[in-house]
């Protein structure tokens, strides 16, 4: 990877750090499945809580969450809150096992284009794979992603992975 990129990765990183979006928890609105996970990566103490609305459809309408911890796992819970929202839970489920992918590349990256262009910003942890302990801090809130919504009763998917 350029180091240009590095420095656009990192910069995404740390704006979605300080701005992240989807922080809050809150109560679901009438006519929603709704599923709520809490998770804690014990090696380094990050944690995380989601929120996450399912509506009739298999619509994901909504991911709150409250967390704390490194930049990494804070940015991940936003990055997967931009792109869950409004896409069918089986499409949610797909981005967190492509993002799993991505983890496991030991930071080269994924040699498929389309799932690039799938994850959109969670690209930006392409990085994070080359430092195993970092790992568990960048796939935190997709756990809790997956936990929630087998709660909320709209997937039947058992965790892929504990953080």
């Amino acid at each position: 990877m350029t180091s240009s990129m590095e420095q656009l990765y990192q910069q995404v990183i740390l704006d979605h750090a300080k701005h992240p979006h989807g922080r809050g928890l809150g109560v679901a609105p009438g006519g929603v499945a709704s599923g709520e996970s809490h998770q804690v990566n014990p090696t380094c103490g990050d944690e995380v809580t989601l929120q996450v609305d399912v509506d009739d459809a298999g619509v994901v309408r909504d991911v709150r969450w409250e967390g704390q911890g490194c930049s990494i796992s804070q940015a991940s819970v936003s990055v997967l809150h931009d792109l869950v929202v409004d896409q069918p839970v089986s499409t949610a489920g797909d981005l967190g096992a492509t993002f799993r992918a991505l983890m496991q590349t030991k930071g080269v990256g994924l040699d498929d284009e389309a799932a690039e262009d799938a994850l959109g910003d969670a690209n930006a942890f392409t990085g994070v794979g080359k430092f195993s302990a970092r790992v568990k801090c960048a796939l935190l809130g997709w756990v809790a992603l997956n936990d929630a919504l087998i709660k909320s009763g709209a997937s039947a998917d058992a965790p892929k992975e504990n953080a």
